[in-house]
């Protein structure tokens, strides 16, 4: 008897979510945002690189759509590695720092768009924010 096993063939692990992402801190308070999609958890502000975008295109592209804004000064701060809060697969999020070139104005696809300290208990964050980010803006004294 052949051994199914034997003849299968190997699946390669998926290639993981690829996000550029903005940390927009503002008198000690980050911006965070909700999609219609899920307007009860809190994103960074960003999204997924188009094809032939690299992560500060896909950057200033999404902050323009989402925000009606760009980034002003972007520095690479991390590589987050987690799990995306919807989709439930890997994410390779790049996040930068950046100001805005003026006051976000939340685009349709947005349920909600709040400054935060990250203390705020009835703000659900995605874990990647909760977990990863907020530490380290924490450490580095950016948050209130």
């Amino acid at each position: 008897m052949i051994d199914p096993a034997a003849t299968s063939t190997p699946t390669t692990p998926a290639a993981p979510l690829t996000v550029a992402a903005a940390a927009i801190v503002q008198d000690g308070r980050l911006l965070v945002v909700s999609k219609q999609a899920a307007p009860d958890v809190f994103y960074l502000p960003g999204g997924k690189p188009d094809p032939g975008e690299d992560a500060l295109q896909a950057l200033a592209r999404e902050l323009g759509e989402e925000l009606g804004a760009a980034p002003v000064d972007p520095r690479h701060l991390t590589d987050i590695r987690a799990t995306a809060a919807l989709e439930g697969v890997p994410m390779l999020m790049t996040v930068f720092t950046a100001t805005l070139d003026r006051e976000p104005v939340p685009a349709a696809e947005l349920a909600d768009l709040r400054w935060t300290d990250g203390r705020d208990d009835t703000l659900r964050l995605a874990p990647a924010v909760r977990d990863h980010l907020l530490p380290l803006l924490r450490e580095r004294g950016d948050l209130a």
